[in-house]
């Protein structure tokens, strides 16, 4: 397959700054956006708490988080963390699904009724986030879609849709293998990692560097949680300008990771102090003046 790869666009404070959307005094909860989560199993509780955190964290009008019978345990700790979050089911204007959720086709029954869950959300159709579990889904949905991969997720997304290729390739040229596969699959593509980049419909974004101690567990999850508000802030203009897409994915890897030089100040962090980091950066972001 040939491809090139689209001219590079470095992304700074003002184009994030740009892509976050300001309440006004005529808002409520429903015109904020509605973001439906689908996140965690048994095996990775802590995915639901990290995901849903860090959304409401970003700024949204709500978070509804999708458990079932089979998923209490997981709609407790939700709500011992964020006891904002509504866990019950009702119209969303984006999605975000499969964090914390094992592969199809394999993992527990846990995963198995989660992945059941994810189907299930092509009924109501809405800008979508897929992450981990849920990356599968790449290319199956009718709203526009955004999936958050690392270069060996992408590896193996690539190698079944018939484009074989190892993680190794994918971290050493992150910007061709994002923009090939945002080609491939028809969807806005994160490719986190080292040198976080975005391939969107014509664009590539590049984003600086964070610090090296962002790579720990769960921050993968911190970022999914920071793109799905931001879907769902602009919900209705995605469904007119898909390369609005980019930049919203853009602005959270953004977002993520400046709060994770805040909430490192040169040392080791945590997911939890990643989280508190997220509200003080969108506030600089937006008082800042270039």
């Amino acid at each position: 397959m040939t491809q090139s790869t689209p001219p590079q666009t470095p992304w700074t404070a003002a184009e994030a700054r740009a892509c976050i959307r300001l309440p006004t005094a005529h808002d409520h909860k429903y015109t904020r956006g509605v973001l439906g989560v689908v996140t965690g199993s048994r095996r990775y509780p802590g995915a639901a708490v990290l995901t849903t955190a860090a959304a409401l964290a970003t700024g949204l009008g709500m978070v509804r988080f999708y458990p079932d019978a089979a998923h209490a345990d997981l709609a407790k700790l939700v709500l011992q963390r964020s006891p904002e979050v509504v866990v019950a089911p009702g119209k969303v204007h984006a999605w975000l699904l499969g964090s914390g959720v094992a592969p199809a086709g394999g993992g527990s029954w846990s995963d198995w009724l989660r992945h059941r869950q994810m189907t299930a959300t092509r009924a109501q159709a809405a800008p979508t986030v897929l992450d981990a579990g849920a990356l599968h889904l790449a290319g199956t949905l009718r709203a526009p879609t955004l999936i958050t991969p690392h270069a060996g997720e992408l590896a193996t997304l690539l190698s079944v849709r018939g484009v074989p290729v190892s993680h190794r390739a994918i971290a050493a040229d992150p910007l061709h293998w994002a923009a090939l596969a945002q080609q491939t699959l028809g969807v806005t593509v994160l490719l986190k990692g080292a040198h976080t980049v975005v391939a969107g419909d014509g664009v590539c974004i590049t984003l600086a560097p964070s610090t090296p101690w962002l790579a720990t567990a769960g921050t993968g999850d911190v970022l999914a949680g920071i793109v799905g508000a931001l879907v769902a802030t602009w919900h209705q203009e995605l469904a007119n300008q898909l390369a609005l897409m980019a930049q919203l994915a853009a602005t959270g890897a953004y977002i993520h990771a400046r709060a994770a030089d805040k909430a490192s100040g040169g040392g080791p962090l945590t997911t939890t102090a990643l989280i508190d980091s997220i509200a003080q950066v969108v506030g600089e972001l937006l008082g800042a003046q270039e």
